[in-house]
């Protein structure tokens, strides 16, 4: 007449192997949402902006270092000047920061 605790835990049947599986599935959801997904935007941002360097931006390494683009290499360098006559080679990918970009030049 009363359900003794072996029947009482039979009774989830198949039903249960999936609800114990839900939150497992909402915390994967979860941290896509908090974590990966705002990384993966932040990546794609900081290659547009190496991407967009040019001649004259002012920017910052991710060393601290300040200085002026002189030239961009096709190899993933930049040619930068820290002071006066101070040139050093970047690779691009190390540039934190973009401070000021410098407008293009217009087409005649």
């Amino acid at each position: 007449m009363f359900a003794t605790p072996a029947f009482a835990q039979a009774a989830g049947g198949a039903g249960s192997a999936f609800t114990s599986f839900v939150p497992l599935i909402l915390i994967f959801a979860i941290m896509y949402f908090l974590l990966i997904r705002p990384q993966q935007k932040k990546v794609k941002e900081h290659r547009a902006m190496v991407e967009g360097l040019r001649r004259g931006d002012q920017i910052v390494t991710q060393g601290g270092l300040i200085g002026k683009v002189l030239k961009v290499k096709e190899n993933d360098e930049v040619e930068v000047e820290l002071g006066e006559g101070v040139k050093v080679r970047v690779v691009r990918s190390t540039i934190a920061t973009v401070l000021s970009k410098t407008e293009p030049a217009e087409k005649a």
